[in-house]
Parts: structure tokens; sequence; C-alpha cells
């Protein structure tokens, strides 16, 4: 008796480990979900000021730590100034960063489902094409 219940033991651990591995291999091949990916539009400078990877983990830390130092202390500098990301990022079709869903920054931010208020304040366009220019 012993044997047939560790042999039917045995069979469904064996079931059950190839059902996994098939399920894994179906995930890697199906599509990610209904939201598709941003695509991202190659930015005008040559490098970033940091690491893309960084980049998407770190942006918002990074920007809200030129505020405060901007703000507070009375410290301007260029490195991560939300200005350069906009001059170097603005999308050669609207000009802008978050004015369409297929720019820079809103694409993104409409696949991780989080609201972008810089631009509520700061303009989303470089300073050249604030005015109206067309890019």
């Amino acid at each position: 008796m012993r044997s047939k219940a560790k042999s039917a033991l045995l069979a469904l651990l064996l079931s059950l480990a190839v059902g996994a591995g098939w399920a894994i291999s179906q995930a890697r091949e199906a599509p990610a979900g209904r939201v598709p990916k941003p695509a991202i539009a190659p930015a005008k400078g040559e490098q970033c000021v940091e690491p893309v990877d960084f980049m998407r983990r770190n942006h918002m830390q990074l920007l809200l730590h030129q505020r405060d130092r901007t703000m507070h202390e009375g410290i301007r500098t260029k490195r991560y100034s939300l200005k350069g990301c906009v001059e170097c990022h603005a999308s050669p079709t609207t000009g802008s960063v978050a004015a369409e869903q297929g720019d820079f920054c809103q694409s993104c931010h409409s696949y991780a489902a989080v609201k972008i208020d810089c631009f509520e304040c700061h303009a989303s366009r470089p300073q050249a094409l604030a005015g109206g220019a067309k890019p």
C-alpha cells in the first residue's frame, strides 16, 4: 500500500512540475497584457545624466531633490533640472514631453497609471518652442 501511495504522490508531483514548466513557458511567449508598452523616442542628447535603468527607477527622486535644492537652498544646477530633461526628450512631432499619449513623459506615466503634475507649473516644451513655434 505504501508503494502505491508513494507512486501516486510521485506522479502527482511530476505532473505539477511539468504543468508549472509549461505555464512558465507560455507566460514568456504570451503578450504582457492589454496595455501596450511605451514606445519611447530616442533623446536628442548623446547620453542621459544617469544610466537608463537608474533613471527609470529614480527620476522622481532626482527631480524632487533638485527642486528642494533650488527652492529651499537657492542652488541651481543643470544636471537634474526638469528644463534639461524637457529640452532633450521633447517629441520631434509635438515639441513636448507630455502633450500627447506618445510623448516621452506621458507614454511611461500612462503605462504606469501615474498622474504627471510637473507640467501644471512647468513648461512641457523646450523654451524655444514654448511660445507656440512649431518644432
